[in-house]
C-alpha cells in the first residue's frame, strides 16, 4: 500500500490486491485522518463497467464520517485493465468469486477488529454475495440493485436498452473482442466475456439450463448467494432505468436468507434534481441531500 495522500479531508492510499487465482487488482483505501482502527469499515462493490474512481467523492465523504472505505476495480475495468482488453479472459463469475473475495479479505486483514459493512451498487449487489467470505460483512446496503434482466428495465426505456445491451453489444463485442462502452458514452469498457454473458440474458431466471463448466460456475455463484444470512437495506431510485423496484425484488429472490430491514425508494426531487438515474446517488450534485442518508443506512440499527 502506498503512503496515504490527504484529499478532501480524508487519507487516500493506492492499494494492490491479489485475487485467489493470482490476478492483481487496483484498489483505493479512503480512511479517516489520524484514525488507526476505525470502529466501522466498508467495501464498495462497483457496478459493471463503472470504474472505482467514479465513486471517489462519495468515498471521501464516507471516510470523513469516520468509516474507512475500500473501492476496487474488477479485472478488466478501470485501473485493473490490462494493456489490451481484446480477448481478455474475464467473466462475471471471476468478478464475484475472485475479485469481491480479494477486496473483502484485504480489508479484513487491514482492520481485523472493525465491523465491516458491504455497499453494493448495481450488479455488485449480486456479485458480492458469491464471495466465499461475504459473511465478513455484518450487513449489506444495496443501491440500484438489479440482475440485468431486460424485462425489468423501466418501460419507457426498455426497447432502446434491450436493443443496445442485447442486440448491438454482442455484435460489437464479437467483432472487437471486448465492448467499447467508453467510446459510446456508456461507461467503462467491458471484457468480452462479461459483455457476452450480459447480452445473452434472455429469461428472468439466472440459473442456466444447460450443462458445462461455465454453467456449473454460475450455479455455484447463485448457491453461495442463497446461503448468505445477513441484514440488508436497499435503496432504489424512482427514475432508474436499469434498477427498478421489480429488479430489486428479483435480486432479493436469489438471497432467501437475507433479512430485508428497509427498502427506500428515493425520488430525484428529494435531492433537488430533475433526474437521478442509475449512478445519480453517487454524483456530487446529489451528495448534500443523499450521502448522509446512505451513511445512516450503514449503521447497526434501522432508523
Amino acid at each position: 500500500m502506498n503512503a496515504p495522500q490527504r484529499s478532501a479531508g480524508c487519507d487516500v492510499s493506492d492499494v494492490r490486491l491479489r485475487a485467489l487465482d493470482g490476478c492483481e487488482l487496483a484498489a483505493t483505501l479512503y480512511a479517516p485522518p489520524g484514525v488507526a482502527a476505525p470502529a466501522q469499515i466498508a467495501v464498495l462493490h462497483c457496478g459493471a463497467g463503472i470504474a472505482q474512481m467514479r465513486y471517489r467523492h462519495f468515498a471521501c465523504f464516507v471516510a470523513r464520517c469516520g468509516i474507512a472505505l475500500l473501492t476496487y476495480d474488477y479485472r478488466g475495468v478501470g485501473r485493473s485493465r490490462p494493456a489490451s482488453l481484446r480477448g481478455y479472459p474475464a467473466t462475471i463469475e471471476d468478478w464475484a468469486q475472485y475479485d469481491c473475495s480479494a477486496a473483502i479479505a484485504w480489508l479484513r486483514e487491514r482492520y481485523p477488529r472493525s465491523e465491516m459493512v458491504g455497499i453494493a451498487h448495481s450488479i455488485g449487489a449480486l456479485l458480492q454475495g458469491a464471495a466465499h467470505n461475504a459473511c465478513e460483512q455484518a450487513r449489506i446496503v444495496m443501491i440500484g440493485a438489479h440482475t440485468g434482466y431486460w424485462g425489468d428495465y423501466r418501460g419507457r426505456h426498455r426497447l432502446t436498452m434491450t436493443l443496445m445491451w442485447h442486440g448491438i453489444m454482442p455484435i460489437v463485442t464479437r467483432l472487437l473482442g471486448y465492448f467499447p462502452a467508453c467510446r459510446l458514452g456508456l461507461g467503462d469498457d467491458l471484457p468480452g466475456g462479461v459483455a457476452l454473458q450480459w447480452a445473452a440474458r434472455r429469461t428472468s431466471d439466472l440459473r442456466p439450463r444447460g450443462e458445462g463448466a461455465e454453467q456449473d460456475r454460475t450455479r455455484q455463484l447463485l448457491d453461495r448467494c442463497a446461503t448468505l444470512e445477513r441484514p440488508v437495506r436497499m435503496i432504489s431510485i424512482s427514475d432508474d432505468a436499469f434498477a427498478t423496484e421489480a429488479s430489486a425484488q428479483r435480486l432479493l429472490s436469489y438471497y432467501p436468507r437475507l433479512v430485508l430491514q428497509r427498502h427506500l425508494v428515493i425520488r430525484p426531487e428529494e435531492a433537488g434534481l430533475r433526474h437521478l438515474g442509475h449512478f445519480g446517488p453517487f454524483r456530487r450534485s446529489a451528495g448534500a441531500a443523499l450521502w448522509p442518508r446512505i451513511v445512516a443506512e450503514l449503521g447497526p440499527q434501522p432508523a
